[in-house]
């Protein structure tokens, strides 16, 4: 029961993290709105997941570049060392963080189609 609350206490981080940080917010309720809608339907879950996560991560790196004038190869190498080194419970938060929205989104897109 206790690997339940720290993938809980992990999800509940990434959210309180994106409230303080409303441009990272912004970028991934469009990933996920975008994710929802193009998705056929709940079979194709996992790998709509997987790509709004590479996506939003894509997305995230283009924000630093862009607007807080990163140097792009330098970033781009940070960027890949801190994404070596998160922790599994870290990307399975992000993974069910990401596919309950998709889910959400795409069931509500459902239900307004017909």
């Amino acid at each position: 029961m206790s690997i339940i609350w720290e993938i809980w206490g992990a999800i509940q981080g990434i959210v309180m993290a994106a409230v303080h940080d409303p441009i990272t917010l912004g970028i991934a309720v469009i990933v996920l709105l975008a994710a929802g809608f193009f998705m056929q339907g709940m079979e194709s879950l996992v790998s709509t997941t997987l790509v709004a996560m590479l996506a939003f991560g894509l997305l995230g790196y283009v924000r630093a570049v862009v607007l807080n004038k990163q140097p792009a190869a330098t970033y781009a190498t940070t960027d890949w060392h801190n994404f070596a080194s998160t922790t599994g419970l870290t990307l399975l938060a992000y993974a069910i963080t990401f596919a309950i929205g998709i889910a959400v989104v795409n069931a509500v897109r459902s239900l307004i189609q017909r």
